[in-house]
């Protein structure tokens, strides 16, 4: 994979809001925050098979980087546990009036 230049980085932002990097010992690859869509069907699928969850989520929010991080076992499971982190929810108030 070509390296990741600044640009890159601040091109994915301009479309897709914040933009992470997942390291694993020498691979690495960039993800973006998964929207409602990718949630609902990633979520609905996982309830059957929890490991679909993890590959719909890295598949979906995935905007490049070494790909043996989604085709090689062991690099995808060490993916897998950090996927859940990429879910932000913002605190809220609910207030009777």
């Amino acid at each position: 994979m070509p390296k990741v230049t600044k640009e890159q980085i601040a091109e994915w932002k301009a479309k897709h809001g914040e933009v992470y990097k997942l390291a694993i010992e020498d691979k690495e690859c960039y993800l973006r925050e998964p929207d409602r869509k990718t949630l609902s069907y990633a979520t609905s699928v996982g309830q059957k098979d929890p490991m679909k969850f993890n590959e719909i989520m890295l598949s979906a929010c995935w905007l490049g980087g070494d790909e043996d991080i989604k085709t090689r076992d062991s690099y995808f499971l060490a993916a897998s546990s950090k996927l859940a982190e990429l879910i932000q929810v913002k605190e809220a108030t609910l207030e009777k009036l």
